[in-house]
């Protein structure tokens, strides 16, 4: 039993370190951060569900996740080779759209429940 809680707070120290890393050199991360800290304020302010409070927090994190996803892979192609290559391309390419399809998700949610807010 020790050993996973040694394991657990090393867990936590390296995701820590990564957050940390992606949110001082990833302009990308920082903005997501801010961005669904004013999302996250509204969810709260706003007479919304608890539903749709946790699927607006819930998506938010998950762009965030994305976001780091998406920095690994950039990082781990950098570190492989800076030549440009049609794979390394596409990793990033893919990457990049992971983050977009979250964000799409998570902006299709806001429309939603705008619109219902709005039609009383």
């Amino acid at each position: 039993m020790l050993y996973f809680f040694q394991r657990f707070k090393l867990r936590i120290v390296w995701s820590w370190a990564g957050m940390r890393h992606a949110y001082c050199e990833e302009y990308s991360f920082r903005s997501w951060v801010w961005a669904n800290l004013i999302s996250g304020g509204l969810a709260l302010w706003l007479p919304l569900t608890s539903g749709e409070r946790g699927l607006i927090l819930a998506l938010g994190l998950l762009v965030m996740a994305l976001e780091l996803v998406n920095t690994a892979i950039e990082r781990v192609v950098d570190y492989i080779s800076t030549e440009r290559h049609d794979l390394a391309k596409a990793a990033k390419d893919c990457g990049s759209g992971a983050v977009a399809v979250g964000a799409i998700a998570a902006g299709v949610v806001w429309i939603v429940i705008f619109v219902r807010l709005g039609s009383g």
